[in-house]
């Protein structure tokens, strides 16, 4: 959660940076998609966090809350130091890139159920062929002892 956060605030106090220099805002772009990518992963991370109760429930709320207040101070830099409806824009194409990211994320987790089940098959292949092989060279052994 700190590492986020972190993040988030470097990548934030850069942009600011760079807006209070003269630049614009495409200059800093880079952070601003550091500063989303971040605040995405607090999020997730949160989200992901079992139950709670374990004493860190304020910290994460007040990350939150941080990341809220930069991102209404972004929000703020785009409307006056970007072009018209550049906020806007922005919101819709963090949109679809979270979709993306989500279908992404299940493609990859299908490949890997797929990867687990083709091993799964290999194994109970190699299990059969050793289990058939025991079996036949258990009958060829008793065999040639004369036990069958």
């Amino acid at each position: 959660m700190l590492a986020e956060l972190a993040a988030a605030n470097a990548a934030f106090s850069i942009i600011k940076q760079a807006i209070s220099n003269g630049s614009e805002l495409a200059a800093a772009g880079k952070q601003v998609a550091d500063f989303a990518t971040a605040k995405d992963g607090l999020q997730k991370k949160i989200n992901q966090k079992k139950g709670g109760g374990d004493g860190s429930d304020l910290a994460e709320f007040m990350a939150l809350e941080q990341i809220k207040r930069k991102e209404a101070e972004l929000r703020e830099i785009m409307i006056w130091a970007g072009r018209p409806g550049l906020w806007k824009d922005w919101q819709a194409f963090q949109a679809n890139a979270g979709k993306a990211r989500a279908a992404a994320a299940k493609v990859a987790e299908r490949k890997k159920q797929q990867l687990r089940d083709k091993i799964n098959m290999a194994i109970a292949v190699v299990l059969f062929g050793l289990i058939l092989a025991a079996i036949i060279g258990g009958a060829y052994y008793f065999r040639q002892q004369g036990l069958i």
